[in-house]
């Protein structure tokens, strides 16, 4: 993977790194950060910094018995989750890490995606990228576990995330693998996203016999704390916490305005109405769907006066409320 040595928090380059498409590891990009040096001295230190923030609200985490190895996953069938979704004060959560930080195989601990503005009030001042400057808004979520496998998914956002305390091990794919990492269920999902069914460290290559081939286009990297990765919109990626205790802060954006809608719910929509057509409908609707939607975007209206384009003109914010409504109702039908 592409790394930037001593990378310049007050010059970061995401826009040619948004424009190359390519993941990227910031080499020290939060050195400064307060929670990296508290992390640098000890994790007592680390999570010491953490309480020192708690705004005192409950917050979801995820619990599971040793026996999930750190991976909240799926049980046999697929059917149902492997570990449980509980509230808690933070520092409960954090008190319950540290009785399990010198166990061989501990209790799976793990906050995920919290939104530090809320859960940390203050955080930020002290352990921030300077994102605005660049007309980026993404406000920050907070990752904290134990030795915890967030398992391969994709995000629809461009990603930042910046390794706290502990190490963190990535490996990423380009989206073209989908069709090798063997995805599981739309719903449920161990974390709202549909993940990969396969286990990494012990891959079952009868069950999964081309997860091979996208393991050859993998890039993998190792986060130090202060290092940052930059992971591209639609990236496929599994995430692992490598230490006794881990902290990670990510940002995500859309490069999208965010009156758009999440295309997850054109590809829900599509599962329900043409998956199942017969075949020759099917590729019909493919041409159809490639002529109106994959293909330049001023293709289906070029050829119709300006007044007339409605829906196949640029969409603004008030036609895509209108959009919203008329989908609605015709679904209410």
């Amino acid at each position: 993977m592409r790394t930037l040595d001593d990378c310049d928090p007050g010059a970061l380059p995401l826009d040619a790194l948004t424009a190359e498409g390519q993941p990227a590891v910031l080499k020290g990009v939060a050195r400064d950060w307060g929670l990296v040096r508290a992390g640098g001295a000890s994790v007592a230190d680390a999570m010491a910094y953490l309480r020192g923030f708690d705004g005192g609200r409950a917050v979801p985490y995820s619990f599971g018995p040793p026996e999930i190895e750190g991976r909240p996953f799926y049980n046999a069938d697929c059917t149902a989750l492997n570990f449980e979704v509980r509230r808690g004060g933070l520092g409960e959560v954090l008190d319950a890490i540290s009785n399990h930080l010198d166990d061989p195989q501990p209790p799976t601990y793990y906050v995920a995606s919290l939104p530090v503005a809320g859960a940390l009030p203050g955080f930020s001042e002290h352990n921030a990228l300077p994102l605005a400057g660049l007309g980026i808004d993404a406000p920050p979520s907070i990752w904290i576990g134990n030795r915890v496998v967030a398992s391969c998914h994709f995000d629809a956002p461009d990603n930042l995330a910046v390794c706290a305390v502990g190490r963190r091990r990535f490996t990423l794919f380009p989206p073209e693998q989908i069709d090798n990492l063997y995805p599981g269920p739309l719903e449920p999902t161990p974390g709202g996203q549909v993940v990969s069914l396969v286990d990494f460290t012990n891959p079952d290559e009868s069950r999964f016999p081309r997860f091979r081939d996208a393991m050859a286009s993998a890039q993998t990297a190792v986060l130090e704390p202060g290092d940052a990765i930059f992971i591209p919109s639609m990236w496929w990626h599994q995430v692992q916490g490598l230490a006794p205790f881990n902290v990670l802060v990510n940002y995500w954006w859309r490069r999208s305005p965010a009156y758009l809608a999440s295309p997850l719910l054109a590809l829900q929509h599509a599962l329900w109405t043409v998956r199942d057509l017969p075949e020759r409908e099917k590729q019909a609707w493919a041409r159809i769907f490639d002529y109106y939607v994959f293909g330049p975007a001023d293709r289906a209206g070029a050829h119709l006066p300006a007044a007339a384009r409605d829906v196949l003109g640029p969409i603004d914010e008030t036609l895509a409320r209108r959009m919203r409504a008329m989908l609605i109702a015709r679904l209410n039908r």
